[in-house]
């Protein structure tokens, strides 16, 4: 659901401080458990969904999924719009896709993260998937967004798949090399991720490193479970943050809601 300002410039908004996105993977859950928890976070304070991660789901599971919770936010919308004491705004939440490739699209989405995976050895992540994706991109009339992809050590499944160069804690001035070359690039967001279920996030100092070049949006993901390390990202610079196993590995939706609530006060303890 497109907010009123219009999807970049929303992320690009620095104004609310850092934000929270929570990571669905449709290849890890059916459509129905997708749409529940991401209803519970945004009732938790999530500010966007991104929809992706499994390099093997098709294309046909990761539109349902899309389609599935941008029905439900609508209806939320509908709700509130009944209910004076309620805030219509606070469902207008962009779903972005964040794909493992070309194949996992959908026109039901606000946007995709359209990246290059910059430390990636092989042309496939640095061109060839784009490649094959923008046209269906073009006929769908989906937002690209400009991003830069980096995968820090340990990297997880994809560093692995991504043939990735991983980047180590401290390769600060190489970070900022990155993130001077995205920022030539044209690319408006460089995102930092550790890889699905990392046991350890982006070290702050690299964080730091790419804040440097002030212009970028900064997302950072992998390895952040707590407020704690929410806040420690947020306090580097980062201007969102992503999470995504913390919400598959809960066993209901109250556990969903306590931790993604915890995280969201961690990171809106910055003013990034």
């Amino acid at each position: 659901m497109l907010p009123d300002e219009g999807l970049l410039n929303y992320i690009l908004d620095r104004s609310q401080g850092c934000r929270h996105i929570t990571l669905i993977d449709p290849g890890k859950q059916s459509t129905e458990i997708a749409t529940r928890r991401a209803i519970a976070a945004v009732e938790a304070g999530s500010r966007m969904i991104f929809i992706g991660g499994s390099t093997n789901t098709p294309d046909e599971v990761v539109h349902a999924t899309c389609k599935s919770i941008q029905e439900a936010f609508e209806l939320q919308i509908f709700a509130a719009s009944q209910d004076p004491t309620s805030d219509e705004d606070m469902w207008k939440i962009p779903v972005v896709l964040f794909p493992g490739g070309a194949h996992a699209l959908s026109p039901s989405a606000d946007g995709i993260t359209f990246m290059m995976l910059m430390n990636s050895n092989i042309r496939k992540f640095l061109i060839g998937e784009q490649l094959r994706g923008a046209p269906f991109l073009k006929k769908f009339g989906v937002e690209a967004l400009p991003t830069g992809y980096l995968v820090f050590s340990p990297g997880g499944k994809v560093g692995e798949v991504g043939e990735a160069d991983l980047i180590e804690s401290d390769q600060l001035d190489l970070v900022n090399s990155y993130a001077l070359t995205a920022e030539m690039f044209g690319f408006k967001i460089l995102y930092l991720e550790a890889g699905s279920g990392a046991s350890t996030q982006v070290n702050p100092n690299c964080i730091k490193s790419a804040r440097r070049v002030e212009e970028l949006c900064l997302i950072v993901g992998g390895g952040i479970r707590t407020g704690q390390q929410a806040a420690k990202a947020a306090n580097a610079g980062a201007n969102w943050i992503v999470t995504g196993t913390l919400t598959e590995d809960a066993k209901n939706l109250d556990e969903i809601h306590q931790r993604i609530s915890e995280v969201v006060a961690g990171a809106q303890s910055s003013s990034s």
